[in-house]
């Protein structure tokens, strides 16, 4: 069942200076689970600056393309690039390095750690050995629970802290996967309002994996749909037909 959350005015994101190196660009990317190909030579630009959520049912291949990112599932083919350089055949700490964050669906933060131990955990490339203020100034409630257990946060609050976490890297692109999945709608709209600043204030670009197709108007530059491993429409925000993506996100 499609979800909705009331969407806020149409913004407008950054304009890419021309010529500009991306940061990140797919190209021609298969990837497979044993012989079941999943992604169907995928290409992909990300402007940096530019927020792009990848929207489509369940079982479409987002996840899948944000594991392959991260390379926790190997590229069959194809190349992927952040801010130029080729991190197709790196391990995920590596590309972390290389400045892909990931903020997994489900959140996966450590639930017996504190909230400034789960953070840290993203600072080994940065070499901080503190978390940095400004992420406790972009995420007060965390700041208030730093000696809490993750486990004892609420979806919410784990959804902040899992971006906090990956945040702390110092990325050039930051992925989410389904970062809307458990969380109520007030939250929702916060968490678009907070992605929206992170990449006004940082600069960096954020990739995003969807299935409410409110939320993604709230806050993308441009529109995808994959479809059986495919990217199969595109529309920047100011001219996406919603009813044309509803569609393709209905079951």
């Amino acid at each position: 069942m499609l979800q909705t959350v009331p969407a806020a005015v149409p913004h407008a994101g950054p304009i890419p200076a021309p010529g500009a190196t991306p940061a990140l660009a797919i190209t021609g990317l298969h990837a497979a689970y044993g012989q079941s190909e999943v992604l169907h030579g995928l290409d992909l630009t990300v402007a940096p600056g530019e927020i792009v959520a990848v929207m489509g049912r369940n079982g479409m291949g987002k996840s899948t393309l944000m594991r392959t990112l991260m390379g926790i599932l190997p590229a069959k083919s194809g190349t992927i690039r952040v801010a130029g350089r080729d991190v197709t055949g790196l391990k995920s700490h590596q590309r972390v390095a290389a400045g892909l964050a990931y903020v997994p669906q489900g959140r996966m933060i450590f639930s017996t750690m504190t909230v400034q131990e789960n953070i840290e955990t993203g600072l080994t490339v940065t070499r901080e050995s503190k978390v940095p203020p400004d992420l406790y100034a972009m995420f007060p409630v965390l700041l208030e629970m730093k000696a809490r257990r993750g486990g004892n946060l609420s979806g919410g609050q784990q959804q902040q802290l899992a971006i906090a976490r990956a945040l702390a890297s110092r990325p050039t692109v930051l992925l989410l996967d389904e970062p809307t999945e458990g969380i109520q709608p007030s939250i929702i709209r916060e968490m678009g309002r907070t992605l929206k600043k992170i990449r006004d204030e940082r600069g960096l670009s954020i990739v995003v994996s969807e299935q409410v197709l409110s939320f993604a108007l709230d806050i993308a530059d441009r529109v995808l749909v994959i479809e059986n491993g495919a990217i199969v429409h595109e529309d920047a925000r100011a001219d996406v037909d919603e009813a044309t993506v509803a569609r393709y996100l209905s079951v």
